[in-house]
């Protein structure tokens, strides 16, 4: 579908699937790992599962770990473009609103993480700054920006601090002692214990994990990137698009091979690990963002390609609706997993579990499909709307129409 770029509110279908897309992934990789609580039964109860069970996990996390999430950042700065170019053509300045709609993140972020230790949006809030500070720079610095902070820079001069200082190692790590307290209350714990520690300790956990594992840079240079996507347009099918995307497709596939097996073999000749655990992040880090590139590109070249786009729009109203679907998971994966509710991550092996994020994802999307029928915006997205522009002329009449 070719859209007018020049319109105020131009929507873009295949952002929407690829939205729906990444969330589906994240939702099932979220099932399999019983949402950050690592409990599973002592063996499998068929023969048969043993293999189904490592299949699974090892083929979703080579697919969709670190690769959903990163799609998930490059369209929030997508998002950002389109609603700060919108303004803009309005003659309004849309950054100080902005701020305000981060400030309402953080605290539907701060509700979706009573129940759930790896909460992004919390983290989407803070990081967010970063589009408003650069939004106004040309498109060479943002590319410049991106690159600088998807390389990895902190990394970069851990390795060279280790390298003059042969005596360095690393510590201990922050996030393994706060996912160690989480794991306690979430064996044994009720829903009040659970809201109270997932609001400081799960929130500890998860952000000392994001910043251990290169995810704050990453996620402001995704944000970034996806703010130089929109301003190229580079979503929108034409021919130029079209050969930036196959050669895109080709430097991804020719960066993530060579990178995915160095990392393999990277401890095999260093064994220091004040070089090595930096390093492996720096390369997997790389090497997942080049499988992103694949999988979006890949996915935008049969789009633009396929007559019949209708399997595909099929994903738009989940990809619509992303907020309210990343929020239920965490409520619904909770209750089901974690002690305070049915406590199935003692029973559930990986195939079940599988089979279960299958079905969370289904019972969502049909619920999506429904809703969007009737409704304009997802429900936490038509709240999020109204609350940005409250106290403003275009403060919607009703939340969701």
């Amino acid at each position: 579908m070719e859209l007018d770029m020049a319109k105020p509110n131009a929507r873009v279908d295949v952002a929407d699937v690829l939205r729906g897309l990444a969330v589906m992934g994240i939702i099932i990789l979220h099932s399999i790992e019983h949402f950050n609580f690592y409990q599973f039964p002592d063996s499998s109860p068929f023969k048969w599962m043993q293999f189904t069970d490592k299949a699974i996990w090892n083929g979703l996390f080579f697919t969709f770990s670190g690769k959903a999430y990163a799609v998930f950042a490059l369209l929030f700065g997508f998002s950002f473009y389109i609603q700060d170019d919108n303004q803009r053509r309005r003659g309004e300045d849309f950054r100080l609103r902005f701020l305000w709609r981060l400030f309402i993140l953080f605290v539907i972020g701060q509700f979706n993480a009573m129940f759930f230790t790896g909460e992004i949006l919390t983290m989407y809030a803070i990081i967010g700054i970063v589009l408003v500070l650069f939004c106004r720079v040309s498109n060479k610095m943002l590319l410049v920006l991106s690159t600088i902070l998807l390389l990895q820079p902190l990394d970069w001069g851990r390795i060279i601090y280790a390298l003059c200082n042969t005596d360095y190692e690393i510590g201990e790590s922050l996030a393994r002692y706060y996912f160690g307290v989480a794991y306690e209350v979430q064996s044994n714990g009720s829903l009040g214990d659970t809201i109270k520690m997932n609001l400081w300790e799960g929130q500890l956990a998860n952000m000392t994990w994001a910043l251990e594992h290169g995810r704050i840079l990453q996620t402001a240079g995704l944000f970034l990137l996806g703010l130089l996507v929109g301003r190229k347009k580079l979503f929108i099918h034409t021919p130029e698009n079209e050969w930036f995307w196959i050669k895109a497709l080709i430097l991804g596939l020719i960066c993530f091979f060579p990178l995915y097996g160095i990392n393999n073999m990277l401890p095999d000749y260093i064994s220091r690990g004040a070089i090595l655990v930096p390093l492996q992040l720096i390369i997997s880090s790389l090497a997942n963002l080049s499988f992103m590139v694949i999988l979006v590109t890949g996915l935008l070249l049969v789009f633009y390609h396929v007559k019949d786009k209708s399997f595909f729009m099929r994903f738009a109203p989940y990809g619509k609706m992303s907020m309210t679907n990343y929020i239920g998971q965490s409520i619904i994966g909770s209750l089901f997993f974690y002690h305070w509710g049915f406590y199935l991550g003692q029973y559930m092996g990986i195939t079940y579990s599988f089979l279960f994020g299958i079905a969370l994802f289904l019972s969502q999307w049909i619920f999506c499909i429904w809703w969007m029928k009737n409704h304009k915006h997802g429900i936490f997205e038509g709240i999020w709307k109204r609350l940005t522009w409250i106290g403003s002329s275009r403060v919607p009449e009703s939340i969701w129409k």
